[in-house]
């Protein structure tokens, strides 16, 4: 098993746990500045206090603050989700040379391992390179879920159709958090096309995002759909010359 197909399912894993955390809390202690700990007091409140006082400059409206936090997050962590897609950029590069590694000792794995793990030390590729953003967000989630189910102001306030601290009622957040996931993987996806467990992974993610995003807070799926289209502009701009220079050589003489 791969070791993105393994990170896939401990995320599912950690989703899991994160969509039950809110029927074992019927009355969640409140958080605040005079919250201690430090994960309440460096991670759960400054996520609250954020969504808050954006929704306070935006005319009150919480689903607002959630797009300003949610900006915010990406931007921060927009270093590795580059570095993210240049790993992506390179490992299609070497794909030819992956597939003809996978051919020539398809009858010995452990073979077929060394050989990848020597091609990407000669390409300076780090397979781990992809995971790391998603495991960033990991906690950042978590922290999003305890700030929204322990801040009554962000749990009791409606936005559009939903209230942010209930599930959405006709599951239009789940269904975009899933194809707006499906979307951006899609769209990194060309190192996915001689890759069979890459592929799986393409249509897994956005099944299991759907799954797990009906059974939490509307807040948190609108926090995803908003990251995910983030990704999807960042992607656009960011495979834009490699694109271009793809197709260049092929559009020039005709008449």
């Amino acid at each position: 098993m791969s070791s993105r197909i393994r990170y896939v399912l401990l995320l599912g894993f950690l989703m899991v746990i994160l969509a039950g955390c809110g029927t074992d809390i019927a009355h969640p202690p409140p958080i605040g500045p005079e919250s201690t700990g430090i994960w309440d007091k460096f991670f759960v409140y400054p996520l609250s206090w954020l969504i808050k006082e954006s929704a306070l400059l935006l005319g009150g409206s919480f689903g607002l603050g959630i797009l300003v936090a949610t900006i915010l997050i990406r931007t921060l962590t927009l270093p590795l989700n580059v570095k993210q897609i240049k790993s992506s950029k390179a490992m299609q590069v070497i794909q030819p040379e992956l597939q003809k590694i996978r051919d020539k000792y398809k009858n010995d794995p452990q073979r077929v391992q060394q050989e990848t793990m020597l091609l990407f030390q000669k390409n300076n590729i780090n397979p781990l390179a992809g995971c790391l953003p998603l495991l960033v967000q990991m906690p950042i989630l978590i922290a999003f879920y305890n700030a929204i189910i322990r801040t009554s102001e962000i749990r009791e306030q409606s936005f559009l159709w939903m209230q942010l601290g209930e599930k959405d009622p006709f599951f239009i957040l789940p269904v975009l958090a899933a194809l707006t996931t499906f979307l951006q993987q899609k769209m990194m996806g060309s190192a996915m096309q001689n890759n069979p467990q890459m592929q799986m992974m393409l249509y897994m993610m956005p099944i299991m995002i759907l799954v797990i995003s009906m059974t939490l807070p509307s807040a948190l799926a609108l926090y995803w759909v908003y990251g995910n289209i983030y990704m999807i502009i960042q992607t656009y701009f960011l495979y834009k010359d490699n694109r271009t220079t793809q197709k260049s050589p092929k559009g020039g003489a005709s008449k």
